[in-house]
């Protein structure tokens, strides 16, 4: 027996049981969407962290908020995230300045609950998908484990009917046992590269909004 060509990967797989083989299907998938997700994450956080910094840089430079929150690319939900919690707190605070009879607390508190509203929508946009990486981190390499144990068993059971065991008896069972877990590694790592980076990422913008919308909060409570 040729045990080089055994030991192929390719032959592993083809000769794995039909349960170790929707097991590494399934890896196979879950990996795909993991990558897919990881490159649409990357882009959409870049993106963020680049249009908050050019808004903050345009809303500091800018004394006019009126002009600002009437410029294209706030109206049209272009400027980003910090730029949406804007929009929302000034028309807000607008819109209650504009009642006769309400008290200045109560106006900065409308204005807080419209920014915090949006904060949350656009919390909640930045956070998907991070979930499902989280998942994929942690359960791929149990579910690999799940296949390897399966196979070893299913080469143990072949052995039984064999008189004498050698190496190219057990080496070809416990090879394609052990892809399993290889391709839950596989999985895992990257998700759980991309989660622990993304999530600290988003928070730090989280924690750019929160302080965004506690000085703007600051303004609009000094122009009262």
């Amino acid at each position: 027996m040729n045990v080089t060509q055994d030991l192929s990967f390719l032959h592993l797989l083809e000769n794995a049981s039909v349960l170790v083989q929707l097991v590494m299907g399934l890896l196979l998938l879950v990996s795909l969407m993991s990558w897919w997700y990881i490159f649409i994450k990357m882009f959409a956080v870049r993106m963020a962290v680049k249009q908050s910094e050019e808004f903050e840089e345009t809303f500091w430079n800018n004394p006019d908020l009126v002009k600002l929150y009437q410029s294209s690319n706030v109206a049209s939900g272009n400027a980003g995230s910090m730029a949406r919690i804007f929009a929302a707190g000034f028309a807000e605070f607008i819109k209650l300045k504009k009642k006769h009879g309400m008290e200045n607390s109560a106006v900065m508190e409308g204005t807080s609950r419209a920014m915090r509203a949006t904060y949350q929508r656009e919390m909640d946009n930045l956070e998907s998908h991070l979930s499902f990486l989280a998942t994929v981190g942690s359960v791929s390499p149990y579910v690999g484990l799940f296949g390897t144990v399966w196979g070893i068993m299913n080469a143990f059971r072949g052995l039984s009917n064999v008189g004498q065991a050698t190496l190219a008896h057990v080496a070809p069972g416990i090879a394609e046992a052990l892809v399993a877990t290889a391709m839950g590694l596989f999985a895992a790592i990257p998700a759980v590269v991309a989660y622990n980076r993304y999530a600290h990422d988003v928070g730090r913008l989280s924690s750019r909004f929160e302080s965004f919308m506690e000085e703007f909060s600051n303004v609009l409570q000094r122009q009262s």
